[in-house]
């Protein structure tokens, strides 16, 4: 088989790629939220012209405008049943350009799928398919090679592989690297291509850093790796300056930059987030027609022990005395709400109370129904101060993003929490904050990998803590849902991700709660029941009907029907009492959430608990 065009010139010297698509089309009055790869379709000449500028400044290489064309993200906005000719036309856009005569290849531009849960939402099947639907319009539209791009997970940059060399045509494969030069899951160059394990062409780096780090990130490659390396580095770091996001790096230096990248042995040398048509001619001054090195510039590398990302790996964890197995009572946990104003002392005075009624812990909710209340951090330290017993701080992924996740819980480290229930967190859209947005950098499963991050001494960019946080991670679990094999897979990618412990939604059934046994019968990790009582029709109705989560049996509802005040409470408590006797002997703990802050429901409860597991 002859050797393809593509990987014959990349052995013969250096190739000069591209640089920013969105970044121009963002300057030519595209608004930045827009989806830039349906202008391959609405506005081709604008694209069109964009490829030409790169092509005019010395490009060797031209990236598709397709970098979040699959059914996922096109499926946001009503697109996903345009994906191939999307990509089919970013295709001959991109070929359009470079016109007859020159020598250019045309590399079709595949990124992540675009979510954090696509591994939870999708099977690997799905995903691949959704891969190669994107890819088949790109081989259609006549791309020379498939370049992946911006991948933060080593596992779906390996699947996205595994279907790109389907196609036959030469593949570059590239990471996203972060702060100090590691990948979100630890690595660094080296161990990235070490890892990969992927039958690909070319690897590479792109976006995340500037040219600083990309040249650190060269050597790293090239050293573990006798194939071609590939860099696209960012044009530095964004300023937001009058109202637009500005990349200051000068062409030049990008160029001279660049020129380092050569000496270490990058073979395709381009340009990613905030570069230009300039920043590329300085680029193509710099470097057209150097030939290839192997050989790296002698540069002393800071040596730090690798960091395993395997997946199932086992973790660093803590011993809670929630979870001694020499207990001989099953844990109770009762939850309270922060104060909506500035006064907590009367949530103290409850956990007080709860404490010297036998509780093992007070969980600690965050926001809940995403409405403000004082933040439960500062509290739960309070609490525990007060108290002398563990506090559960909930942490939900919507109020914060990624850097104020991991500010956050290392400041809650340093307060002595030591267990922290990691969820999502309702979208903003359930409460009542009129303008607030939700961030959802992580997931629930993304968070306990974070947390678990912090455990082990490193933050989720492999950067060295110094100590580990040693916290008790727990998680929750929803049974009550028809098909409950789904809940149990996100179950089991939280527990591999480092959680310890569940707590479970509000249960009323328990044939609901027998389901749940059955389906975790190989599930190590004990399980906290979650008893809401209920106090009366309409709180029922609203539980069932407005909160997620929270599903109530007919016949429950039905025993609720026409109860209000004592008559309410006296049914409610009787349904989950009833549920108590019924579990306690397979029950592995209890979560109560007494409504409204009725802690006198809760400390009834606890009385029957006690007496049902003596």
């Amino acid at each position: 088989m002859s050797t393809p065009p593509f990987m014959q010139r990349i052995q013969e010297t250096v190739l000069i790629g591209d640089g920013a698509m969105g970044t121009q089309l963002y300057s030519r009055g595209v608004p930045a939220d827009s989806c830039f790869e349906r202008l391959n379709l609405t506005r081709p000449e604008l694209v069109t012209s964009v490829h030409e500028a790169y092509v005019k400044a010395g490009a060797q290489l031209l990236e598709t405008n397709t970098f979040t064309a699959n059914g996922v993200r096109l499926g946001g906005v009503g697109l996903d049943g345009q994906v191939r000719q999307i990509n089919e036309a970013g295709a001959r856009l991109a070929r359009k350009a470079i016109g007859s005569g020159r020598e250019c290849f045309v590399a079709g531009s595949v990124g992540p799928l675009g979510s954090r849960d696509s591994e939870e939402t999708h099977s690997v099947d799905d995903q691949k398919s959704l891969f190669r639907e994107q890819m088949t319009g790109l081989v259609n539209g006549g791309v020379d090679l498939l370049l992946l791009e911006t991948f933060a997970s080593l596992a779906e940059l390996q699947l996205a592989a595994s279907v790109a060399v389907e196609f036959g045509l030469p593949v570059i494969a590239q990471m996203a690297f972060f702060a100090e030069g590691r990948t979100r899951e630890g690595l660094d160059g080296g161990q990235f291509v070490a890892a990969l394990k992927s039958d690909v062409d070319v690897v590479g780096a792109n976006c995340g850093v500037g040219p600083h780090e990309m040249l650190q990130l060269v050597r790293q490659m090239v050293a573990a790796t006798s194939g071609p390396v590939s860099a696209f580095a960012n044009s530095g770091f964004p300023q937001y300056v009058n109202g637009r996001h500005v990349y200051l790096a000068t062409p030049d230096y990008f160029a001279a930059r660049g020129l380092e990248m050569v000496e270490a042995g990058a073979g395709l040398v381009g340009g990613c987030c905030g570069t230009t048509p300039e920043h590329i001619a300085a680029l193509t001054a710099q470097i057209q027609g150097v030939k290839p090195s192997r050989v790296a510039v002698p540069h002393p590398v800071e040596r730090r022990k690798p960091v395993a990302v395997e997946v199932g790996e086992s973790r660093q964890t803590t011993v809670s005395p929630l979870l001694d197995p020499a207990r001989k009572t099953v844990p109770i946990t009762v939850e309270l709400d922060p104060p909506r104003g500035l006064d907590c002392s009367l949530t103290i005075e409850r956990a007080k109370l709860l404490a010297q009624n036998g509780v093992d812990a007070i969980n600690l909710a965050e926001n809940p129904l995403a409405r403000i209340r004082m933040g439960n951090l500062a509290l739960a330290a309070k609490i525990q101060d007060a108290t002398g017993i563990p506090v559960i701080a909930h942490v939900t992924c919507r109020d914060r993003n990624l850097i104020g996740l991991h500010s956050d819980l290392m400041g809650a480290h340093l307060l002595g929490l030591r267990h922290i229930l990691a969820v999502t967190g309702d979208p903003v859209s359930v409460g009542e904050t009129s303008g607030a947005t939700s961030v959802f950098d992580l997931n629930s499963v993304g968070l306990l990998d974070l947390l678990s991050h912090l455990n082990q001494g490193r933050n989720m960019l492999g950067a060295d803590l110094g100590e580990g946080t040693g916290f008790c991670l727990g998680a929750a679990f929803n049974p009550n849902v028809t098909h409950l094999q789904g809940q149990v897979n996100k179950l089991k990618k939280k527990l591999a991700a480092g959680a310890q412990f569940f707590q479970t939604q509000p249960v009323y059934s328990s044939t609901v709660f027998q389901d749940m046994v059955q389906a975790l019968q190989d599930v190590s990790a004990p399980v906290f029941l979650g008893l809401l009582p209920l106090v009366s029709e309409r709180n029922a109705e609203f539980l069932h009907n407005e909160v997620p989560g929270i599903t109530l049996p007919d016949e429950v509802r039905k025993r609720m029907r026409g109860t209000v005040g004592d008559s309410g409470v006296a049914a409610g408590m009787g349904i989950a009492s009833e549920l108590v006797r019924s579990c306690a002997p397979q029950a592995d703990g209890y979560y109560i959430m007494p409504p409204f802050g009725k802690v006198d429901l809760a400390l009834q409860l606890i009385e029957i608990i006690k007496a049902t597991s003596a």
